[in-house]
């Protein structure tokens, strides 16, 4: 036999198998929800200090050899595309900023490793999570947050394909014949085929064989 009054309505199905009591549900004491209110704080702040400290105390590791990361065809100026660095499982955007200039950085923001992405119309790369913001050219940081610029990786073009080369190995060169910033694409061969020769030990200039 219930003692609940007859006027009162049923109760639910999942109030009859799971009953609780109001006294017992307020029975919180002031003590006991600061203690959870601490413990809960101090996880959040461990938890985002580790974030943000775990690049600098492991390093990233290195890339491991050149890799493809797309045709000029597939990406148009103003374009941003994804790629992810085999055997390294590390997430990375490539823009095409002009016709002939490529950047490419790691995808995860240096606060707290959200994913970040480009955004054509401001001409930034943005963070979702923090409003961060960091500079396509160099990924130096704009606004917000982030305690350190967006890790880059070397390209260069080969042929009508991108690729990302490990650092030291990019040898694309501007029409003036000096090395161009990692990621300006190299002029046709024959555009280089009235460079001069070095000159000799001696000083003067080499001369070409009949």
């Amino acid at each position: 036999m219930s003692d609940r009054p007859e006027s009162l309505p049923a109760r639910p199905a999942w109030e009859v198998d799971f009953p609780l009591e109001r006294v017992e549900a307020q029975h919180v004491t002031r003590r006991e929800f600061a203690k959870f209110l601490v413990l809960a704080s101090g996880g959040l702040a461990v938890g985002s200090g580790w974030v943000a400290s775990k690049d600098a105390l492991f390093p990233p590791a290195a890339i491991p050899g050149p890799v493809r990361l797309a045709a000029l065809s597939e990406l148009p100026v103003g374009g941003m595309t994804q790629f992810t660095i085999p055997g390294l499982d590390q997430p990375g955007i490539l823009i095409r900023l002009e016709e002939g200039l490529f950047r490419a950085f790691e995808q995860k923001c240096t606060h707290l490793s959200c994913a970040v992405f480009f955004d054509p119309g401001s001409r930034k790369i943005e963070c979702p999570c923090h409003n961060g913001a960091f500079d396509p050219t160099s990924g130096a940081v704009l606004q917000g947050p982030p305690p350190r610029p967006l890790r880059s990786f070397p390209v260069e073009v080969r042929g009508d394909e991108v690729w990302l080369v490990p650092p030291g190995t990019a040898n694309a060169v501007t029409p003036g014949g000096t090395p161009s910033a990692a990621g300006e694409a190299a002029p046709a061969d024959g555009d280089a085929s009235s460079a001069s020769a070095p000159p000799d030990a001696s000083g003067s200039p080499a001369r070409e064989d009949a």
